[in-house]
């Protein structure tokens, strides 16, 4: 099980589409702020915006990455999002494989490291 109750963090956050969608997931993993993004097929999103109700299709970004780590990812969404209030929120993760968290922690870890293939999705 889990190491800490809110160590590590599932964010999400939704973009318009695909390609900005992985954009932003190869930025992320990149700079190390989430060790994984899994970007989704597509969702219908219905909201309330300016007092109407709305109804978008939306790709849903699930992000992996440690607590200490969220201001920065936070920062990086919100530089690169195309929306003026773009969902982010972040999901304390309460339990889970500590291989998979171990490994988490090592990716988004601020040293520099060589990646050798593989790993969990």
């Amino acid at each position: 099980m889990t190491e800490k109750a809110s160590t590590h963090l599932l964010v999400l956050t939704n973009l318009p589409d695909k390609d900005s969608a992985v954009n932003l997931a190869q930025s992320l993993v990149g700079k190390r702020l989430a060790a994984c993004v899994n970007v989704m097929d597509g969702c219908t999103s219905v909201f309330r915006w300016d007092g109407e109700i709305q109804s978008e299709r939306e790709i849903p970004v699930l992000i992996k990455t440690r607590a200490d780590r969220f201001a920065m990812l936070e920062q990086e969404i919100l530089a690169s999002h195309p929306y003026d209030v773009p969902e982010i929120i972040a999901v304390p993760v309460e339990a889970g494989l500590q291989a998979y968290l171990d490994w988490v922690s090592s990716e988004v870890d601020t040293a520099t490291r060589i990646w050798t293939g593989g790993g969990p999705q």
